[in-house]
């Protein structure tokens, strides 16, 4: 990510998630009448994308039964529920997680169904998987494999309960590149205002409700901490009120992310509070963005990914003011650890 859009790039970065849309609707519809729950697995912003389907699979799906791991936790809790009416959806960008990894091989003693999301073939994930889906090389892995993953879990709930809205979900990941790129374009002018009031910052919070939660994990942890080496606390608008907001006053930096769930009105309680208590408030508001080609029932699951383009504006600002490139790293990969 640099700190121009290249929008022809970017929409060739989809390529390979787009490919994988229909065979991952298909094989989550074959695979339907033979499980019982779905168990996630995965580290980093994979396993945040896959707390969002959790939040929709929970709400919308009687019938299934859902779970989330880390890869290391799921080794060390061992659960005994992972039996052949589960299926599993294993995910690492790079396909090289050492846990990741680990965990793929580990459940290959149990009867579980997996299916593997991952960017490339050659990689030592994907050599461990019943089933695998690619989605290539891409600067926008996070929502490519969010593509690939919600493409299959729609498959599922569609022949598993009936899913009435799978037909506007699957019209919606397709036209979703489109969209990301819309968004770009539209937020480039607010980031390079917002990475300029922030770039004298030394701490941020993101506070969010619900499947939005995901991008502020994502863009609080994965990209404002790894990347940019800022301290970053991504906080949880249920929780906000039993703690966090007592930090909160006119030199306390907040992002605040507005979703269309029906967790909304959690972060609506606490945006009310800061525009009364804070001054340095960033507010980013899914409805704010046209969405095109996403269908109206659509938008609230593809919010979350709406919203982290729009900060990726930002954080490609902030990444050239500070000097401190997105792809260095002091640790990761670098040293044992």
């Amino acid at each position: 990510m640099t700190d121009a859009i290249d929008e022809n790039a970017l929409l060739r970065g989809f390529d390979g998630a787009l490919a994988s849309l229909a065979p991952a609707a298909s094989l989550g519809r074959s695979l339907a009448p033979q499980i019982d729950r779905i168990v996630f697995v995965a580290h980093g912003s994979a396993n945040r994308a896959m707390l969002g389907m959790q939040y929709w699979i929970e709400r919308e799906s009687p019938s299934l039964e859902v779970r989330r791991y880390f890869p290391s936790e799921l080794m060390a809790q061992n659960p005994r529920r992972l039996d052949a009416r589960t299926l599993v959806l294993i995910a690492s960008k790079s396909g090289t997680t050492q846990e990741t990894v680990a965990a793929a091989e580990w459940l290959r003693d149990k009867p579980c169904h997996t299916v593997v999301f991952t960017q490339r073939a050659d990689k030592p994930l994907a050599s461990l998987a019943q089933h695998l889906f690619t989605v290539g090389e891409t600067a926008e892995s996070f929502i490519a494999l969010f593509m690939a993953m919600q493409s299959l879990v729609g498959g599922v709930m569609q022949v598993k309960d009936g899913w009435p809205l799978a037909d506007a979900l699957f019209s919606s990941l397709h036209s979703l590149p489109t969209a990301v790129v819309d968004t770009a374009m539209a937020s480039d002018a607010r980031g390079i205002t917002d990475a300029g009031a922030l770039q004298h910052e030394t701490v941020l919070y993101e506070v969010a409700a619900g499947p939005v939660y995901t991008t502020a994990y994502v863009w609080g942890v994965c990209i404002v901490m790894e990347m940019l080496r800022l301290h970053s606390t991504a906080l949880e608008a249920a929780e906000f009120f039993h703690g966090p907001f007592e930090v909160v006053d006119d030199t306390t930096p907040l992002v605040l992310l507005l979703g269309e769930d029906p967790s909304r009105p959690l972060m609506e309680r606490t945006l009310q509070f800061c525009q009364q208590h804070a001054r340095k408030l960033f507010v980013y508001d899914s409805r704010d963005y046209a969405m095109p080609g996403i269908a109206p029932e659509i938008r609230a699951i593809v919010a979350p990914y709406i919203l982290q383009t729009a900060l990726k504006r930002i954080t490609a600002r902030l990444s050239v003011l500070l000097g401190r490139p997105l792809t260095e790293r002091r640790f990761m990969g670098k040293i044992k650890y």
